[in-house]
């Protein structure tokens, strides 16, 4: 078995290697990117929308969030198992942030934390409890109402200097890894090369120390269109639709199951049910 990455092992990896990261939501999805080489394993609060069918990632609670963490956790063994702090878990005060990112790791088994947004206190604060902390700057899903909805971040020089100033921040906060998600990649490139912890880009360029993907959107389970920075490298929808309609087929016609699909009969049990005994 390969030697267990760790929060440490990631922020060595900072220009070196690029670093993978997925987001999983259960054991199988959990175990099957492990076992597929990836070096994190994020349980993103974006499983409200990819699992839970929801609008937005606010809706998705501590509850909620700490189910699915632990799913994840039973499958994975060697990659680094990050798990997203909801809306509302780290906003209302530190000590309210400090107690979340304790249940994350404590209850769910997560072995880093993440958080959006510059909030220096509330890193410096869990940090200081011996948790990993991964930072998220750029486009926030969580601030979708106060940003206007999805829209790229760090466009002009000013905003740009600002995001600039916040990774910078972060970095002195503590944070060992850094998401920069939905800006320019000329900024992008500026933020990786001032910072001395790995960036993880989402729809932010190539220049990223590593680059994450939500794993429903990379294997084309989302329905309807994907965001520009989105690669789809299989269509599972349509397999998965064309084998349930398959079975569902074979079920009607009773061609399912077949006698090689059943258990054999006992001979007297056999004979019983047809009255011979």
């Amino acid at each position: 078995m390969e030697e267990k990455v760790t929060a440490s092992a990631i922020a060595n990896r900072k220009g070196k290697e690029k670093i993978v990261m997925v987001t999983a939501t259960d054991e199988p999805s959990g175990r099957l990117v492990d076992q597929a080489g990836v070096d994190v394993v994020l349980v993103g609060d974006s499983l409200a929308m990819a699992v839970l069918g929801r609008p937005n990632t606010l809706a998705v609670t501590m509850e909620e969030m700490l189910h699915h963490i632990r799913a994840v956790v039973s499958g994975v063994r060697r990659a680094l198992v990050v798990g997203d702090m909801p809306f509302g878990s780290f906003q209302v005060s530190v000590a309210e942030a400090v107690r979340n990112a304790c249940r994350l790791v404590g209850e769910g088994g997560a072995e880093a934390v993440k958080l959006e947004g510059p909030r220096i206190a509330a890193i410096k604060a869990i940090v200081a409890c011996g948790i990993p902390v991964m930072g998220h700057l750029g486009l926030t899903p969580q601030s979708l109402h106060l940003l206007g909805g999805y829209r790229v971040q760090g466009k002009t020089v000013e905003s740009a200097r600002g995001l600039l100033e916040q990774a910078q921040k972060l970095e002195a906060a503590g944070v060992f890894a850094l998401v920069l998600e939905g800006i320019p990649p000329s900024l992008a490139k500026v933020i990786t090369a001032k910072v001395g912890v790995p960036t993880i880009g989402i729809g932010a360029g190539p220049h990223c120390d590593g680059q994450v993907l939500v794993l429903a959107d990379l294997l084309g389970l989302s329905p309807g269109p994907v965001p520009r920075f989105v690669r789809r490298y299989a269509s599972l929808d349509t397999v998965i639709r064309q084998a349930v309609a398959a079975f569902a087929g074979d079920v009607r016609s009773g061609s399912f199951p077949a006698p090689e699909e059943c258990y054999p009969d006992p001979p007297e049990l056999s004979a019983w049910a047809q009255g011979e005994v």
